[in-house]
């Protein structure tokens, strides 16, 4: 079904769209500077539902909200969800907000994945060294008694990255396979799938 592009339904169809991310047939009168920046994402979120999708990329939808305001869109967008039927792609450096959305979860290190598991899998047992970072940076997010991970070093310039796994210079569990070969990803039985050598090869659990 394409965009409505004038007259009567396309005005039915803003204040439809308005209504389904909590705003006022009358919003649609404004202009954009009259809006809170919460208003405005409600209104990115309704111009990404103008065309009746299946699946949304969200790159990043509350990095640059207050955490009262990040709980009501995420809450929204949970709710679109159901109402809709949507399927999300969502972006995040912000994992409470990953933990809070997302049903499984894919860790990004140097632009590959090296470890997609179940949401609850990933924060109580991680595997991949990177994943354990992240959440040790974290407290409180269902870590509490586990060993801290020394990590040295900082990110690779992606332009020259290092040979073998690209995270082995600040991994502790770095040998000189992980140095000279980047690991294939291995499904694991509980059904995650990990990019790492070292838990391939069960050095590490």
């Amino acid at each position: 079904q394409g965009i409505i592009k004038h007259g009567a339904p396309l005005d039915t169809r803003v204040a439809e769209l308005l209504a389904q991310v909590g705003l006022a047939r009358a919003d649609g009168d404004k202009y954009p500077h009259e809006f809170s920046d919460g208003q405005r994402q409600r209104i990115s979120i309704a111009r990404a539902l103008s065309s009746n999708p299946e699946f949304l990329v969200c790159d990043e939808p509350t990095s640059a909200l207050d955490v009262s305001v990040q709980a009501q869109i995420l809450n929204l967008m949970k709710d679109l969800q159901r109402r809709f039927g949507l399927t999300y792609l969502f972006i995040s450096h912000n994992l409470a907000v990953v933990a809070h959305v997302a049903d499984r979860v894919g860790v990004i290190y140097m632009g590959r994945i090296v470890e997609i598991a179940k949401t609850d899998q990933l924060f109580t047992h991680p595997h991949h060294p990177y994943t354990r970072m992240l959440l040790d940076a974290i407290p409180d997010i269902a870590m509490s008694g586990k060993a801290r991970t020394p990590v040295a070093g900082e990110v690779p310039n992606p332009l020259n990255p290092p040979t073998g796994c690209a995270f082995h210079p600040r991994c502790p569990h770095a040998d000189a396979r992980c140095r000279q070969k980047a690991p294939e990803t291995k499904e694991l039985p509980e059904g995650s799938s990990v990019a790492c050598h070292a838990v391939a090869e069960g050095r590490i659990a």
